[in-house]
């Protein structure tokens, strides 16, 4: 079985799973829909732009952690030892990281629909944003994979996940939100080009690193 019809069996396999039990993305969604409407009663309305920007991140990062460090975490040793027989390594950072990315992808578009519902609506360029949430999704979901399969491999792996995010995603959550927030004053989109040859460049080195040290992770 060649490299391409692995990751589509384990992206395949990943999604059969999930329809299964429901269980970790209607968990997902009740943690966005809670926390968005706790934030409301908190709150009641937002007429900050920077508020309103750094909440939704927030809720976003918190949200991803969620979704994502089960992927590596929760797969059992019979499982790994399975997979370690008829699949390569790189076919399954690479579909973790597919799926995880459609996940991120479906959950910010309801995050940010039912955010925008709740709280007003404050955004300049709402189609810019909108982009903005979706490289930021891609971006939290190939970190937060990476790191989910290195520390899957510790004994504490929730506190070595932890340990190792944080480095990586402060970065990330500033540039970010320096785009979202270029967004939400609707400046003009090629104000926003070097953060999003930042976000694009983090993408890439962040996946490359991956292929080649998952390989030997996997083999311990």
């Amino acid at each position: 079985m060649d490299l391409l019809n692995q990751v589509k069996f384990l992206i395949r396999k990943e999604i059969m799973l999930e329809w299964r039990s429901k269980y970790a993305l209607n968990g997902i969604l009740l943690y966005v829909v809670s926390t968005v409407f706790v934030c409301y009663l908190a709150f009641r309305d937002i007429t900050s732009p920077p508020t309103w920007n750094a909440l939704f991140w927030i809720i976003m990062l918190f949200a991803s952690v969620n979704a994502i460090t089960k992927s590596f975490i929760q797969e059992s040793k019979g499982r790994q030892l399975y997979y370690y027989t008829i699949t390569s390594p790189q076919a399954i950072i690479i579909s973790k990281i597919i799926y995880n990315i459609f996940l991120m992808l479906l959950l910010s578009v309801i995050a940010l629909g039912f955010y925008t519902l709740v709280f007003k609506n404050l955004l300049g360029d709402p189609l810019f944003y909108f982009f903005a949430v979706l490289l930021g999704s891609i971006s939290f979901a190939s970190v937060f994979t990476m790191i989910s399969g290195i520390a899957s491999k510790a004994n504490n792996a929730g506190g070595l996940m932890a340990i190792l995010s944080f480095p990586v995603i402060i970065p990330l959550l500033v540039v970010l939100i320096k785009l979202s927030k270029n967004a939400m004053d609707g400046l003009d989109r090629s104000e926003s080009y070097d953060e999003i040859g930042v976000l694009i460049a983090i993408n890439i080195i962040v996946i490359t690193t991956s292929l080649l040290l998952f390989p030997y992770l996997w083999k311990d």
